[in-house]
């Protein structure tokens, strides 16, 4: 595949955000010199916000990831689908907008699996837009888990040194909290650690969180430590894993900061989703585990209302690009 990877850049709904934060990303110097970057959308869509952000490089429609030249003053397309004629409405849902863009993560997911691309970053969907073009796909993960019959697709949100590896994420918190099991607990902890070690990380220093506040003070505020967590933990560390907790969830993030552990599993959403998007939420990202290629994410969602005003911050599709790219070239994650 060349020197550099090749990165698929999904262009989100294209009644969002997704094709100013993309044509801003791919104008960045340095993202030429660390990759091959082409969009999976359309040439219209991408022109369109070209123009509105005051962009003035030439797009080129190609057919094959194999095409991709790279170059820093062209924007290449690949257009799955039937939609380079369509006219999406701005900054508003819509069924065509949800059709094709569940169409480009599905080709961007297959150019994954294939093996012709090396990795792919995706602009936000619209999950409500999906729903209206009858798409029973909840969201990215799903396409992901069933395209490649994965298991479990966990979500690990990435701002600088905080790394979050989530057990869950859309349950509700009654539901997340029974989640919290010693097979499931231990299934985490070892796909992070293969995962980090795939991407170059020997060893990962794991922090496995608490559940109860205070760690469950030794049982005094709820026992799942002691049933649950702690046996996986257990488990883990006999087949050789840096797995360490459960520290208490109002301590474990600082320590991480500060260089302590290369990564947390949080047991629900909010436990990792507020701690990250606190510590920078402009710069944090989603990344897949579990899933048998890289994809990378914003962390954000398509911004309906700032639409066509050039005020979108390309800031998280920018880290998930480099992240993409430094997983994609197995240099690490710290």
């Amino acid at each position: 595949m060349g020197e550099k990877p090749l990165i698929g850049i999904t262009l989100g709904d294209p009644s969002g955000i997704g094709p100013e934060i993309v044509v801003k990303t791919l104008q960045k110097p340095y993202i030429h010199q660390l990759m091959r970057p082409f969009v999976i959308g359309t040439v219209n869509s991408l022109e369109l916000a070209l123009k509105e952000a005051g962009i003035n490089v030439a797009t080129k429609k190609i057919l094959s990831p194999k095409d991709v030249q790279g170059l820093s003053n062209l924007v290449e397309v690949i257009s799955p689908g039937d939609y380079e004629s369509s006219v999406f409405p701005r900054g508003r849902h819509s069924a065509l907008s949800g059709e094709a863009s569940h169409t480009w993560v599905e080709s961007a997911t297959e150019m994954c699996e294939n093996g012709s691309i090396d990795a792919m970053v995706t602009a936000p969907i619209n999950k409500e837009s999906w729903q209206i073009a009858g798409r029973e796909d909840l969201g990215h993960q799903e396409v992901f888990k069933r395209k490649t019959k994965s298991d479990t697709v966990y979500t690990m949100l990435i701002s600088g040194s905080l790394r979050c590896m989530h057990l869950s994420t859309h349950k509700p918190l009654i539901e997340a909290c029974r989640f919290v099991t010693t097979a499931n607990v231990l299934e985490a902890i070892k796909t992070t650690h293969k995962s980090f070690e795939d991407w170059g990380v020997k060893s990962p220093r794991i922090a496995v969180a608490a559940l109860n506040p205070h760690a469950s003070d030794n049982g005094l505020i709820g026992d799942t430590e002691n049933i649950e967590i702690r046996p996986a933990i257990e488990s883990a560390v006999k087949e050789n894993i840096n797995a360490t907790g459960p520290p208490p969830a109002d301590s474990v993030f600082n320590q991480a900061i500060n260089g302590q552990y290369d990564v947390i599993i949080v047991m629900y959403h909010d436990q990792g989703h507020i701690a990250i998007k606190v510590h920078g939420l402009e710069q944090s990202i989603s990344v897949n585990l579990g899933i048998p290629f890289i994809r990378t994410s914003v962390d954000h969602g398509t911004a309906f209302d700032i639409v066509g005003k050039n005020l979108a911050d390309e800031t998280s599709m920018v880290e998930a690009a480099l992240m993409a790219s430094k997983l994609a070239s197995r240099e690490g994650i710290t």
